[in-house]
């Protein structure tokens, strides 16, 4: 199975260079927990709610004022939308992840892959008596 059979198409996305406003309300709107970061319809980071919530509430932040790539996890561990779905789970392994951007040629953001999606497809290709510890990626 390929990463773009299973990832998630409808993929939101903000400029590095808007206010972390700008990404809340979005991230609000759409009820997403993330946003893919670009620059110049390039991928350069991953802004999570986490993030967000960090960098304008612990920190203290001005959500008016502060970039989005103040506060963007970067570099970025992305995959290739025709890259076989066991690459996305390493790569998720790896890295500790909970989602992953998948790009396209030109590293533009084409679609999202998560944990639970990757889960639940191991879910349906498990057989009867494998044992379950197979199922975890951090295992």
């Amino acid at each position: 199975m390929r990463i773009s059979e299973l990832m998630q198409r409808d993929v939101k996305t903000i400029d590095a260079d808007e206010c972390l406003r700008s990404a809340a309300e979005r991230l609000d709107t759409a009820s997403l927990g993330a946003l893919p970061v670009t620059e110049h319809g390039r991928v350069v980071g991953l802004l999570t709610d986490s993030e967000l919530f960090l960098c304008s509430t612990v920190h203290g932040h001005d959500p008016d004022v502060t970039t989005v790539r103040e506060a963007m996890t970067a570099p970025l561990v992305t995959c290739p939308e025709d890259a076989p779905l066991e690459a996305g789970e390493r790569l998720m392994e790896q890295h500790h992840l909970n989602r992953l951007v998948v790009v396209d040629a030109d590293h533009h953001a084409v679609g999202l892959l998560r944990l639970d999606d990757v889960a639940s497809e191991s879910l349906t290709l498990l057989r009867p008596g494998e044992p379950l510890e197979y199922l975890s990626l951090y295992s």
